[in-house]
């Protein structure tokens, strides 16, 4: 949790409190369905909570912002996100039903009001959003064939409406293609080592392929 604070100083009692929920919700429910990895409940809040809180280094959503998040799995990034922009609106969506009981059973233990979940597939979702965020979940071209049609075309943040994803690794070949994608180097806002080789990648929706 003081890696949390660290980063995020300005969080108030209500985001700490459920910042601190977290760990005890995620080791529980993961003893009964196991959706995180060991090592990566031991080191929860530095591999998925402050991983998935890099997206609000690189843009401060609005209040009233969409997002759907793809592929949530455990529920990363969409809960951390959830916690820390209250006043916008997460949809999380997997089609692997057994972790989306997790995420329901953190969501409810946290009180989230600003979250739904779906268990479907992405293509099957027939709604609109400023942001699609996600995990590394496919190859880039996969991942804007499954959102086509998703991004609401009105904009109300400083960053174009588009995708945001969470990457590591050499990227160039994948994201040859387009010509708007803008990368952020996550060790540019984290100093830890897991973040050395981790990116932000940010598509808006209007790109030329």
């Amino acid at each position: 949790m003081e890696l949390i604070l660290k980063y995020f100083p300005d969080l108030t009692e209500d985001q700490i409190s459920k910042f601190q929920k977290l760990e005890s919700l995620y080791q529980d429910w993961n003893l009964k369905i196991n959706v995180v990895s060991r090592k990566d409940i031991d080191e929860l809040y530095l591999r998925h909570v402050l991983h998935s809180l890099g997206i609000a280094k690189l843009i401060s959503f609005k209040d009233g912002t969409k997002l759907m998040d793809v592929g949530t799995g455990g529920g990363f990034p969409g809960i951390p996100l959830a916690i820390l922009f209250p006043e916008c609106t997460f949809h999380l969506v997997d089609s692997i039903a057994k972790k989306l009981k997790v995420v329901a059973e953190v969501v409810e233990g946290l009180e989230l009001t600003n979250v739904k979940i779906t268990h479907s597939r992405v293509e099957e979702i027939d709604d609109k959003y400023d942001f699609i965020v996600s995990r590394a979940v496919a190859a880039m071209p996969t991942f804007v064939h499954w959102t086509k049609g998703k991004i609401a075309k009105t904009q109300q943040n400083e960053l174009k409406n588009g995708i945001i994803y969470l990457k590591g690794g050499d990227l160039a070949e994948e994201l040859q293609d387009y010509k708007t994608v803008s990368i952020y180097n996550l060790n540019d806002y984290f100093e830890e080592e897991f973040f050395d080789t981790k990116k932000i990648v940010h598509l808006p929706i209007k790109f030329k392929g």
